[in-house]
């Protein structure tokens, strides 16, 4: 039976990487991401803490409020589900109980990475990483824990920031070593770095790309060639939705109206049929019929 991890699995290895991977702070742009052709959707940790919580990717974010979000999102898409897990909640046993909750929840891969709680978004200064043991035990946690043998442990180090990237790419071989499937060195600062990592660490890679961060934004074609397996775009929607919204807000200023803003807006007819209305009111009266069925007998 194909299922969302498997699914990811033979995306990853495709000829045609690397895979673009949009994110999603919550359910509506998780269809968004769908109704547009992508193939998997990523859960932004930093996304879902500045639309649910309006605060900085500073380790706010918890472990309910997180799997809330992800059983949201994998109840209205059929993409898998690439779900950033931070730093794991805590210890090892915490990752193992977060691991499995995710996967409950629909993840058909988790991330988990090394900084010291709270951690800090990967492209802002002040970070720090625990000891190379204690992330390999949490990663060893984490693929004990999965029930599903195709379901991908994604392993982050931000080591490059504070060790240097001889030493991140260190992290990451052990990281590998330690079951990951997937290896995500965060911020390399030019692409001569990035080749470094890919040629160092030989696997499936992660290239973030932060517009306005650390790591240069390169086309796909180029990150093929560099060797890197994904394209993260994590909150390339949440910041475009965010000058959409204030758009129409200063139009709604300015003229007192929305009369003249459609043009700003999703029109109501394509609203509901994101949201899937019509199947729905289908089900509604398939219902409401049955019910009326057995009412006369």
């Amino acid at each position: 039976m194909t299922t969302p991890a498997r699914t990811l699995r033979a995306l990853l290895g495709a000829p045609d990487r690397p895979l673009v991977l949009p994110g999603a702070a919550n359910a509506l742009t998780a269809r968004v991401v769908e109704d547009a052709g992508f193939d998997a959707v990523y859960v932004t940790g930093a996304g879902v803490t500045n639309t649910y919580l309006g605060m900085p990717d500073h380790g706010i974010l918890t472990l309910d409020e997180l799997c809330g979000h992800v059983e949201a999102i994998c109840d209205v898409v059929a993409l898998p589900v690439v779900v950033d897990a931070d730093t794991g909640f805590g210890n090892a046993l915490n990752v193992q109980r977060a691991v499995r909750r995710l996967e409950r929840a629909g993840a058909a891969a988790i991330q988990l990475e090394d900084q010291i709680s709270p951690k800090k978004c990967g492209h802002f200064t002040g970070k720090e990483v625990v000891s190379l043991g204690e992330m390999v035990g949490k990663v060893q946690a984490a693929v004990d824990a999965r029930r599903d043998d195709d379901l991908l442990i994604v392993a982050r180090t931000d080591a490059r920031a504070s060790e240097g990237l001889e030493v991140a790419c260190e992290r990451a071989a052990a990281y590998r070593d330690a079951g990951a499937d997937v290896i995500f060195v965060e911020a390399p600062e030019s692409a001569d770095e990035m080749r470094y990592i890919t040629t160092q660490v030989p696997g499936l890679h992660i290239a973030n790309m932060v517009e306005g961060g650390r790591t240069p934004l390169l086309p796909r074609r180029t990150l093929g060639e560099l060797g890197f397996a994904v394209a993260l775009y994590a909150n390339a929607t949440m910041r475009g939705a965010v000058v959409g919204m204030r758009e129409v807000l200063a139009h709604l200023g300015k003229h007192g109206d929305t009369r003249e803003a459609g043009h700003l807006m999703i029109s109501w007819e394509d609203r509901q049929a994101l949201v899937r209305k019509p199947e729905f009111d289908r089900l509604e009266e398939r219902y409401a019929a049955t019910a009326e069925r057995r009412r006369v007998r």
